[in-house]
């Protein structure tokens, strides 16, 4: 299965889920090591980000490394099958989450930690443990 992990950069658990499942076979899309450029972050465009005006933080959704961060990261939602959301993670990876499941493409959440429960998180199609747990069921959808 093709797959997109969405996630937040300070999760320490992404990067094991990406080895994780493209050692069960599977083509994983890693937003922190995208195919032929480097991950996008905020501070590549600017090291004060943090401190943006509104009028700044629009302007900057225009530098040619957000566009491109942007592409690289939503062409692999419209190539991947399903989503694999690693919690914690932020308000991207809800919205890539959402946006795949709108789509009709199976969402899986992995709770590798205790956190406060979230009650939509009942639109997807589970709530997971452990990878393992996750790719008996992404197994089941490609039919193997």
């Amino acid at each position: 299965m093709k797959i997109y992990v969405a996630s937040s950069w300070r999760n320490e658990h992404q990067q094991l889920v990406v080895a994780l499942l493209r050692g069960a076979g599977h083509e994983v899309y890693d937003f922190k090591n995208p195919p032929s450029r480097s991950g996008f972050a905020w501070s590549s465009i600017d090291e004060h980000w943090e401190l943006w005006t509104f009028g700044e933080y629009k302007a900057a959704l225009e530098h040619p490394l957000a566009i491109a961060g942007f592409d690289s990261d939503f062409d692999a939602m419209k190539w991947a099958d399903c989503c694999v959301m690693v919690l914690p993670c932020g308000r991207s990876a809800n919205t890539e989450a959402g946006w795949m499941k709108g789509m009709g493409k199976a969402v899986f959440v992995y709770q590798p930690v205790h956190q406060e429960p979230e009650l939509m998180y009942k639109i997807y199609d589970g709530i997971f443990e452990t990878v393992g747990e996750i790719n008996t069921q992404i197994c089941l959808l490609d039919g193997k």
